[in-house]
This record gives structure tokens, C-alpha cells and sequence, in this order.
């Protein structure tokens, strides 16, 4: 059996994690890269999968992806005969439903053109080994494996071997089944995106275990890791972001109502522009751990911080005590880091209840 231990050696110090897909190179350092996932939303509808391409495009979206299946020798006989007949379904077998959403050639062709016009990256889940086949005439900037596949290791081999970058799903995975899909990637090809994922449709917020992020982080220091979040919002994005993922791949329609079993669970235009706003406000958000004054808290500062004064009105010659001395609004005077130093001074001159304490208004040492 293949040593199933992280693909990183222990005894030199990681390189930057970093991945190029496409035009676009991701990092820690960088902004979150947004997968628009369409899948099947488009209905099998050609004119519909250019509209959320263009959608997917104005809400800022990186990327665009496809699934595709060679449905009559992925499924059994049985299973592809099976009766699908309901709300969601295509075709009156699951076969004849997932026939009907599939897109052949001349679609990838025009899809992938329109792709390259509104500058995007065009990818697609590979379910077969046909399907790689397939795929390759359109030179997709990434290949996505999906968690049902973290097992099928010919699969992942094949698409390693093509030397693009590879983004790989861990729902449903153990830690060994993710280390192995992992090392026969690695073994072959760096290129490698480590995805988050929890193989519920929607997830449920309890069922996130976003800390995973963390733990595969660690556990392979050297790839970029991200999130294929299937949350019913926007708002798990950006915590996902803080712990250090930075691919995300997002369900993506035009309408949430219409029929299909990922629709309701998927974005339309407004989310999707939203969460990418929030991704980058949180990139900025957390700035780079060094404290700064900034020129903008001053006004704030001074209005809110607070000033020695006196207390009542005090005579020259008196010696100070606590309830001589008064912490007062604005800030505009010394502040209250000063307090001690004024306690046991006796005063140089009269003082006026609310009159800022300074230097000489108390006798000095040796005076």
C-alpha cells in the first residue's frame, strides 16, 4: 500500500504557497479567487449558459465552470434506467435527465469562446475518464475533480497528468482518502487546489467544520486551499477567507426558482457580486497586524479621549490631591497618563475649575 503520510518534506522550510489558473495567480497574500460554479443550472440550455456567463462576468466572478459526464458509460445500466420522474427531473430516467442537461461539442466550443472574450477562466468537473478525454480540445485553465471522486485514483491520475492546475473536492473524504487523492496529484503535477467541502446540498451551518480549513492548511503547507461552499448565503465566505482559504467555488443561477436540485441552493447575480465585495473588504479588513495611528482617528481621538483639569477652583501654593484633579473631555490637554504625576505638587498659580493642568502650573522640583 502507498504511503499515505502529506506530500511535503519535513526537513526543508515550505514554499510560498502560491498557484497560477489562468491569468490569475493565488496566494496567501492575495484576494480570494471566485469560481462561478454553473453545473447544470443552465438547463441544458445554450442560450441560458451564455446569459450566466455574462452574469457570472458582471458580478465579478474569476472563473466559470462546467460538469461534464459521458452519462451512457458513467452509470449502470440499471441506475441510468432508473425512474426519475419529479419536480426537478428532465427526462423520465435519471439517465435520460442528465442526457438532457449535457452539452456536446458545439456548445463547450461556443461556451469556452465566450469564456475567453469576457476574460475568464473556463473549467469543468471531469466525472469520467471519457469526460477528460473530452475536455482536453478545449483548454480549460483548470480541471476539478469532485468529493464522489476522491477515490476513483485513475481519474485523478489521468487529469494530473495533463499538467494543468487540478482542484480537488474533499466532501464526504477521510483525512487518508484527501492525503491520497493529494499525493497522486503532487506526485505528478504541483498545480494543486485543496478544496474544503461538506458533500450536504445546502449545508447546514453546523455541518461547515470550517476549522478543516486549518487543518488542511497544516496538513499540506505547500497548497493553496479553499472552500466549495454549498451555505444558502454569502455569509460564511469571508470568515472562510480568515482562516486562509482562498479558492471558492459558489453555485451560481439566475433565478432560484427555476427547476433543478441546485438552484435553490445557489446564488443569482446580486449574492454573487455581493460575496465577492465582501471577500475583498475582508482582505482589506485585515491589514497586516502592525498598530498604526491612523490620520483619521485623531478628530475622534480628541473628542472622545480626556484631559487633566481641576477639579474646583484651586489656590497658588495648595498641594494636589486625587479630588483636586478631574479626567475631562476633549482630549485636547494632558491626558490622564499624567495623573500621578501632578498628586503631592503643590500649584504655582490659581486655577479655575475645568482649566486644563499643564507643566507650569505646579512648582517644580528644585524650583
Amino acid at each position: 500500500m502507498r504511503n499515505l503520510s502529506p506530500i511535503h518534506p519535513q526537513s526543508t522550510a515550505p514554499r510560498e504557497r502560491v498557484i497560477t489558473i489562468g491569468r490569475h495567480e493565488i496566494s496567501d497574500k492575495g484576494d480570494a479567487f471566485v469560481i462561478a460554479e454553473i453545473g447544470h443550472n443552465h438547463q441544458g440550455s445554450l442560450e441560458k449558459a451564455k446569459e450566466l456567463f455574462q452574469s457570472a462576468h458582471m458580478a465579478g466572478a474569476h472563473a466559470v465552470k462546467l460538469q461534464k459526464r459521458h452519462n451512457k458509460t458513467l452509470f449502470t445500466r440499471t441506475f441510468y434506467d432508473k425512474p426519475y420522474e419529479n419536480e426537478n427531473s428532465f427526462g423520465s430516467t435519471y439517465g435520460r435527465h442528465r442526457q438532457a442537461l449535457e452539452f456536446g461539442r458545439r456548445e463547450y466550443a461556443e461556451l469556452a469562446d465566450l469564456a475567453k472574450k469576457l476574460k475568464m477562466e473556463f473549467m469543468a468537473t471531469a466525472f469520467d475518464l471519457r469526460s477528460v478525454d473530452f475536455l482536453i480540445e478545449f483548454d480549460l485553465s483548470a480541471y476539478k475533480i469532485a468529493s464522489g471522486d476522491l477515490k476513483t485514483i485513475p481519474l485523478i491520475r489521468r487529469v494530473a497528468r495533463l499538467g494543468k492546475p487540478v482542484i480537488v473536492s474533499s466532501g464526504g473524504g477521510s483525512m487518508d482518502e484527501i492525503r491520497r487523492a493529494c499525493h497522486e496529484v503532487l506526485e505528478v503535477n504541483p498545480h494543486l487546489v485543496l478544496l474544503h467541502c461538506v458533500a450536504t446540498y445546502p449545508n447546514q451551518a453546523h455541518e461547515l467544520n470550517l476549522h478543516m480549513i486549518t487543518t488542511l492548511r497544516e496538513e499540506f503547507p505547500q497548497v493553496v486551499i479553499g472552500l466549495s461552499d454549498h451555505y444558502n448565503g454569502i455569509a460564511m465566505a469571508p470568515v472562510a477567507y480568515v482562516l486562509g482559504a482562498r479558492v471558492f467555488e459558489k453555485h451560481f443561477t439566475l433565478n432560484r426558482a427555476w427547476k433543478g436540485t441546485d438552484q435553490a441552493f445557489s446564488l443569482e447575480p446580486i449574492g454573487l457580486h455581493k460575496m465577492l465585495r465582501d471577500l475583498r473588504r475582508t482582505r482589506e479588513a485585515l491589514g497586516d497586524g502592525v498598530k498604526r495611528i491612523l490620520p483619521q482617528e485623531s478628530e475622534a481621538i480628541r473628542k472622545m479621549g480626556k484631559s487633566l483639569v481641576a477639579a474646583r477652583d484651586i489656590p497658588v501654593g495648595k498641594v494636589l490631591r486625587k479630588a483636586d484633579i478631574a479626567m475631562k473631555s476633549p482630549g485636547t490637554g494632558l491626558d490622564p497618563s499624567h495623573f500621578d504625576a501632578f498628586l503631592g505638587k503643590r500649584t504655582s498659580r490659581t486655577l479655575k475649575a475645568d482649566e486644563f493642568l499643564s507643566v507650569d502650573a505646579i512648582e517644580q522640583d528644585g524650583a
